[in-house]
């Protein structure tokens, strides 16, 4: 087992929890796999891939991840192969040969082809060796992506009574591994539920002003890195895109509209690194498999928080520093509600709007959001301080409001609770425009009183009340301003009203700090500029040649010979023979120079 690890895969130990799922499946017993991105989980199937007769049979509903995860296999020497839909019958009729003729280790397939009766028939005649269910949480209603395809694989166990089955998933509440092990039906099985806890990742909340300006600050503070922006809608994926090519960025856009030609044209030239960002829409996810995406960014709030830690989880999965970003606004919760309220199943509504509220006290806590997100899937962060998420660096702080909230309740009150926030504003900052005279309200008491402040800090504070359910909005066309029972509490100050303010030079300090910061060594880039030149040659990602963690440890440790080159970690036998005098006359030459 340790020797094909070295040797297959350059690695010289497991990471935690891969040892003991691989023991047990090549003991032939069940596995459930709750083990967060990056966690390793395609190595705790594919090592014993390798070493058990037959094939392992890998179900997994991301068509447009199996070529890369092919690719990935392929490149360290396991014989692998996926049938999907956008494969040519020529192409899926020589994969059916090899995997009846026994020359697969590994075959993906989508849980549609599962279903057909003839597929099913097929695998009769061949020597399976285990069954493998990726994102195993679409099998259960309350995953945040459930799939009513993925019930069918209810029928493995029975199927192949056998062999082991084994589920792995990135995200699961408890609720969901309960649901997971009861429709699986696994024997026995090994349950591996590792820490949720992605150390490498900061976590970064700041308020949603002017969305174009933040987005263009954040990736200037990313140069040249991958990074994924989502957006909600998949007209502001085109606009945001669109905004960004013309800002000189390499950005392409990703959503179920586009043709399948044009989505699957972008995604490949973001896993080639020919494009840096991509904008996706965060309803159709993408299925990728590219492990040195730097940054992501929310741009619009995610439906829930298992969405937002699965969409944060795309970043980092080589182990480096990555940053994910939040742009939050009271203002995108009524377009959430919009489209909730739509929805016809009531129990799925009520699952959304609970989902929406734990993403909005998310979004609005002033405690670690490292701490907050752990919490979430039952699991307790042992430390006061993260480090790393804007909280506990110190980048916001918390500020008494009361008496502006005041001010605002007053105004609200004093012109009969019959008006919507742009009025209010505008009587808070004394303008002077017709409405305001028309009405006789630049007589009013309150009139004027907020002219300390600006209007878009007038337009927060009533975001924040209206979060904290002090005031409410009525329906309607014109919704107008109307006061809860909080705001009596409020206004005799037997209650305050605190909101989490950014320190925005703190902020753009931090940011400037992580640009400037030489992540990359002279040599990594040249190193990286090679494996562009092997990807594009061999029409692969780069990553599959290398990944950026490798890189970094070979221009750390300046391998000289074959035998140093295997010591790097990510590189085995088979990648040494394809790629390692390339590297090592770079290496060589980078010395001497």
């Amino acid at each position: 087992m340790l020797h094909t690890l070295r040797k297959v895969f350059g690695f010289h130990e497991f990471r935690p929890n891969q040892e003991s799922v691989v023991r047990s499946l090549l003991q032939q017993r069940d596995v459930l796999a709750i083990m967060p991105t990056g966690g390793g989980k395609s190595l705790c199937y594919q090592l014993p891939a390798v070493l058990l007769p037959g094939t392992c049979m890998v179900i997994s509903p991301l068509i447009a991840l199996m070529k890369d995860q092919v690719d990935g296999a392929r490149s360290n020497g396991i014989r692998a192969a996926f049938l999907n839909s956008s494969q040519s019958p020529e192409e899926r009729d020589e994969v059916m040969s090899d995997l009846l003729s026994g020359k697969l280790d590994l075959l993906y397939v989508a849980p549609e082809r599962f279903i057909l009766s003839h597929f099913r028939e097929m695998l009769n005649r061949v020597q399976l060796s285990m069954a493998v269910i990726d994102e195993a949480h679409c099998i259960s209603e309350w995953g945040h992506d459930f799939r009513p395809d993925y019930l069918s694989l209810s029928d493995l166990v029975s199927l192949f009574p056998g062999i082991p089955v084994a589920a792995f998933t990135a995200t699961a509440t408890h609720r969901v591994q309960q649901d997971i092990l009861d429709k699986l039906a696994l024997r026995n099985p090994l349950i591996v539920r590792a820490s949720f806890d992605r150390p490498n990742l900061s976590y970064h909340i700041r308020f949603k002003e002017s969305v174009e300006p933040q987005l263009i600050s954040l990736l200037n503070s990313n140069p040249g890195k991958a990074g994924i922006i989502y957006r909600t809608s998949r007209k502001s994926v085109n606009d945001t895109a669109a905004m960004l090519q013309a800002k000189g960025f390499r950005a392409l856009p990703y959503h179920a509209g586009l043709s399948d030609t044009e989505r699957k044209k972008n995604q490949e030239a973001f896993i080639r690194d020919e494009v840096e960002v991509i904008v996706a829409t965060i309803a159709f996810g993408m299925g990728i498999d590219k492990s040195n995406i730097r940054f992501v960014i929310h741009a619009d709030l995610p439906k829930s928080i298992e969405n937002y830690y699965q969409e944060t989880g795309r970043a980092g999965r080589d182990g480096e520093p990555a940053r994910c970003t939040l742009l939050f606004s009271q203002g995108d919760i009524p377009k959430m509600r919009f489209f909730i309220d739509a929805m016809p199943d009531e129990a799925e509504r009520q699952r959304a709007l609970a989902a929406l509220s734990k993403v909005t006290a998310f979004a609005s806590t002033s405690v670690c959001r490292r701490r907050t997100l752990l919490d979430y899937f039952g699991e307790r962060y042992p430390h006061d301080n993260c480090n790393s998420c804007d909280i506990c660096l110190g980048t916001r702080e918390v500020v008494d409001v009361t008496l502006e909230s005041q001010m605002v309740l007053s105004a609200i009150v004093r012109t009969e609770e019959r008006f919507g926030a742009t009025h209010i504003v505008d009587i808070l900052t004394g303008s002077q425009n017709k409405k305001i005279l028309d009405f006789g309200h630049d007589r009013l008491k309150t009139y004027g009183v907020g002219k300390g402040h600006d209007k878009k800090y007038w337009r927060r504070l009533i975001d924040e009340l209206l979060a904290q359910q002090v005031i409410q909005k009525s329906e309607g066309l014109y919704p107008t301003l109307f006061l809860l029972s909080k705001a009596s509490r409020v206004l005799r100050r037997e209650e305050r009203i605190d909101i989490v303010r950014m320190l925005e030079k703190k902020t753009e300090q931090l940011l400037t700090k992580a640009a400037e910061a030489p992540h990359t060594t002279e040599l990594f880039e040249l190193l990286r500029t090679l494996r562009k030149h092997i990807a594009d040659e061999q029409q692969i990602p780069p990553y599959v040649v290398f990944s950026d963690r490798t890189l970094h440890d070979m221009a750390a440790t300046l391998p000289r010979t074959a035998e140093a080159m295997l010591t790097v970690s990510g590189v085995g036998e088979v990648k040494l023979q394809r790629y390692g005098q390339q590297f090592l006359r770079l290496i060589g030459r980078f010395i001497s120079d």
